[in-house]
């Protein structure tokens, strides 16, 4: 890694209706290293993103590429300065081949029509020079997760770019493709190229990081060597305190309430599952993904109704209805939250009370003095910001979206609470007023379901874990037996020492 800058921003400030969400940002990125972007959502990271790649433009400050000062007014004018960046929704055609994928959009033509051979050429020669497991005339639809990667990278490198910003790139990988990515990434560096890495798990961090610049309130609060520093000491630098250290939670278990599963089956996904999930408690469910947890708790829910068996909830059978459920006191937080779990174009407020209209109207008609108090309420209690109630969801930050939610839920006093992935993309400090949130309503005597490929997440936080593998419950731990590894072996199919097979 060289000591020469390849980025270099100067005092960056932007403001967003008179709120000013960056501060005079200095972010510097060698040539060659693997630098980490953090901090709490909302910290003003996507918004520096955003304005050195051209989506914003800054009020004040410079930019410095190679020592020389860039105008970057469009993404234009970033991808001529030799910045590329790559999202967690990959922007492939699954239709085209890893080729014409490459050279969408300036195809090389020849006599009028595209020179298929020649652009062959030039991506096999990107493929070698770089390594990657590719073939050019392989079509993206039928590749996997972490070849996906690789080709949205190579595209990248088509450009000649010279900074790569990875944001949230394991988002949808399992653990061998994000070794995989790592592994990619690592050559990348080692061949010159500079990647700024965006990402909310902290192992990651430290796996494939050279540096970390953190931020908090959209100002920069320290640059620390990724190899010598604590997790406390950048969790601590993040959200301007130490995170208070909690105890083994016990549960107040209501044997009486709970939902039973029983024979369950859904086609080839799930097989003959069975088990009971009580009040007071926080029950996780871990397993690989595929193995049939979303499915599973979409079943619950009443989202999925083509089912075989029973679900009850205090013996009674609970409807294969969302509208039903949902006023018999179910919540759902889905996996997906951008596609499933909210309106990106409709504001605060609406997203808050979209489930509680049934309570908020008399005779048919929606009270909107009761719509915008519910709404005020709720974002003052679950700490949503900013707290504009009429700003449109898609604004905030990822963390306070899934806040926002969950505060759709909490805001009914829901009797049964399934969360699935309720942590991804959320930054360590929301994470931990998410779980204070999920242990509030377990205490309140709700059942609490949560599906989780965290490991420390669903190891830390449950009060049981059930383990799935191949569409069918493997292990349970029960009275926080279950380590990570013991979690882990389980979800590919190896009883472990903690727990009790079912």
């Amino acid at each position: 890694m060289s000591e020469e800058l390849i980025l270099r921003t100067e005092n960056v400030c932007k403001s967003f209706n008179g709120i000013q969400v960056l501060k005079n940002v200095n972010l510097e990125i060698r040539k060659g290293e693997i630098h980490a972007l953090m901090g709490e959502n909302g910290a003003g990271k996507s918004t520096i993103i955003k304005i050195i790649t051209g989506v914003y433009t800054k009020d004040d400050g410079e930019i410095y590429i190679d020592g020389q000062h860039v105008v970057i007014n469009n993404r234009h004018d970033a991808a001529e300065a030799g910045i590329s960046v790559i999202y967690q929704e990959l922007s492939l055609v699954p239709e085209l081949t890893v080729t014409e994928n490459i050279f969408l959009g300036h195809e090389i033509m020849k006599r009028g029509l595209p020179d298929k051979k020649e652009m062959r050429r030039q991506v096999q020669a990107l493929i070698d020079r770089y390594g990657f497991l590719l073939r050019p005339d392989e079509v993206v639809a039928t590749m996997g997760m972490a070849q996906r990667q690789m080709c949205e990278i190579l595209k990248a490198l088509s450009t000649e770019a010279k900074l790569l910003i990875m944001d949230e790139p394991t988002t949808s990988l399992s653990a061998s493709e994000t070794e995989q990515l790592f592994v990619t990434m690592e050559g990348l560096r080692e061949k010159g190229t500079s990647i700024l890495y965006i990402s909310h798990r902290l192992e990651e961090i430290y796996r494939v990081t050279d540096r970390l610049t953190i931020m908090r309130n959209g100002e920069v609060v320290g640059v620390v060597d990724s190899r010598t520093v604590q997790a406390d000491t950048v969790t601590a630098m993040m959200i301007g305190h130490e995170l208070e250290k909690t105890g083994v939670r016990v549960p107040n278990v209501n044997y009486d309430h709970c939902i039973e599963v029983k024979d369950l089956s859904l086609g080839n996904l799930l097989h003959d599952i069975h088990f009971k999930a009580y009040g007071g408690e926080i029950l996780g469910i871990g397993g690989l993904v595929g193995s049939g947890r979303t499915e599973l708790v979409s079943c619950i829910y009443g989202a999925v109704k083509n089912y075989k068996g029973s679900i009850t909830l205090d013996g009674k059978p609970v409807s294969r209805s969302v509208a039903k459920n949902i006023r018999a006191g179910f919540g759902m937080v889905p996996e997906d939250r951008r596609t499933e779990g909210f309106f990106p174009q409709l504001s605060i407020l609406r997203n808050i009370v979209i489930s509680s209209y049934d309570r908020l109207s008399t005779l048919g008609f929606v009270r909107a003095g009761a719509e915008s108090g519910h709404a005020e309420k709720a974002i003052a209690d679950y700490d949503v910001r900013p707290a504009m109630k009429k700003l449109p969801l898609q604004n905030l930050s990822g963390g306070n979206q899934q806040k926002v939610i969950l505060a759709r839920w909490l805001s009914r006093d829901v009797d049964v609470l399934i969360l699935d992935e309720p942590t991804v993309g959320v930054d360590v400090g929301v994470k931990a007023e998410l779980y204070v949130y999920m242990r509030r309503l377990a205490d309140k005597g709700a059942i609490i379901i949560m599906v989780s490929s965290d490991l420390a997440e669903l190891t830390e936080v449950s009060d049981r874990v059930l383990v799935l593998h191949g569409g069918t419950f493997f292990q349970e731990f029960r009275d926080h037996k279950a380590t990570q590894q013991a979690v882990l072996l389980a979800s590919s199919g190896v009883a472990a020492k903690e727990g009790e097979v079912l």
